[in-house]
């Protein structure tokens, strides 16, 4: 049973891995976007908005629609989604460059399509894959998104560094290949039934208070990891002082190899999951505030690539609570939990930018200031989920499971 599933779980990870660089290209490139079209932050900011807005609304379509879709056929070929959204993400700047920005837009949108689709439909996937400890198989899904991560941002630094800004269009192009490897991996591979939805029991998930309340933290603990992982490159240049290349080395490389060491660990060892999101979330909180208020650049540098540890399990973890007190949610429930994680996603690191622009030439400092307002906004999402974990996961008070209801 192992092996007749081995070729769709490849897949499945290294689709997870086209995530990575879908995610984290365009916020990696953002000075060198802002330099070569004139791009505000807002203007940039809103291709991560463009990005999450677009993988929530294919969430919302399979939160109310499940039964229109084929799965086995959707994660088949939505790796070619992806190519071809990242092809023209690159080549329309080079052939149109008066229109540049909504060549990135457009091509924003198609490759986010692709993401959502690898959000709400690669979790259920592997949950139906036969496996006698599911928990650690869904970690190793999401801890193939962290893997990824490092090597989008060393490699686009390094090539930033050697080749120059002028020669970006040729990042995404060569980034295609990951999504297309992921379609040579799925096209052939065998996939589990998929009959084990809430529509099949019966169910109505949507009237479980249980999953409301793990969509909401799992908006806070979406915008906790994203937030730092959008902004976190620029932060660190932009407010810090600290060179890119430095920075995206020691700072958001460190990120995501903490982020994929924690979720590895906890796919092979997988206890404590409980402490290990509340205490989670609190070191994600001092981090944040470390890393806007210290300073001493170093330090917040330090504090930058600490956060991936401290959300590593925030995201995936909330999704292994959410199907033990949901049993059976099906892909609605998934769809409602990737629906809340994007959203949390996008309204944070927009919000950022928002304020950074709004801060320049008004507040002193100007753009460090409103980078660093914008470090402490992103803080109040980890306190928050903190408090939700606290008190549903130790509490006394049970929460109610869709049985009951």
């Amino acid at each position: 049973m192992h092996n007749r599933y081995r070729r769709l779980k490849r897949g499945c990870y290294v689709y997870g891995l086209t995530t990575a660089v879908l995610i984290n290209l365009s916020p990696v490139l953002f000075l060198t976007l802002r330099e070569q079209y004139d791009l505000s932050y807002s203007a940039l900011a809103a291709l991560i908005s463009a990005n999450f807005i677009t993988q929530l609304l294919v969430d919302l379509l399979f939160s109310f629609r499940p039964r229109l879709f084929d799965i086995p056929k959707l994660v088949r070929v939505a790796p070619l989604l992806a190519a071809a959204g990242l092809a023209l993400y690159g080549i329309w700047p080079l052939v149109h460059p008066a229109s540049a920005y909504w060549g990135l837009m457009l091509g924003t949108v198609i490759f986010s399509a692709a993401g959502g689709l690898a959000e709400v439909l690669l979790s259920p996937v592997i949950a139906a894959v036969p496996s006698p400890d599911p928990d650690r198989e869904m970690s190793r899904l999401h801890s193939a998104y962290a893997w990824g991560v490092g090597p989008v941002v060393l490699l686009t630094t390094a090539f930033l560094h050697f080749f120059g800004g002028e020669s970006w269009h040729l990042l995404p192009l060569g980034f295609a290949l990951v999504p297309l490897t992921a379609f040579g991996l799925l096209i052939g591979a065998e996939f589990p039934a998929m009959d084990g939805s809430a529509e099949a029991a019966g169910a109505t998930p949507l009237k479980n208070r249980a999953l409301w309340l793990w969509v909401a933290a799992i908006f806070l603990g979406g915008a906790a990891e994203n937030t730092m992982s959008q902004w976190g490159s620029g932060y660190l240049e932009g407010a810090l002082g600290i060179p890119k290349v430095w920075g995206d080395v020691f700072g958001m490389v460190l990120f995501s190899l903490t982020l994929g060491i924690s979720r590895t660990l906890y796919s092979r060892y997988g206890k404590g999951l409980k402490k290990l999101l509340f205490w989670g979330s609190v070191g994600a909180a001092i981090c944040y505030v470390t890393a806007a208020l210290c300073p001493i650049p170093a330090v917040g540098l330090l504090a930058c690539a600490m956060t991936g540890l401290c959300t590593s399990l925030l995201w995936p973890g909330t999704l292994i609570v959410a199907a033990e007190q949901v049993p059976a949610g099906g892909v609605v429930m998934y769809a409602l939990l990737a629906a809340g994680g994007d959203l949390g996603s996008c309204a944070i690191p927009q919000a950022i930018g928002l304020i950074t622009d709004l801060s320049i030439g008004i507040l002193p400092g100007g753009e460090q200031t409103g980078m660093r307002l914008g470090m402490l906004l992103g803080a109040l999402c980890p306190m928050a989920a903190a408090v939700i974990y606290r008190r549903y996961l130790f509490g006394k008070k049970k929460q109610p499971n869709l049985k009951k209801n």
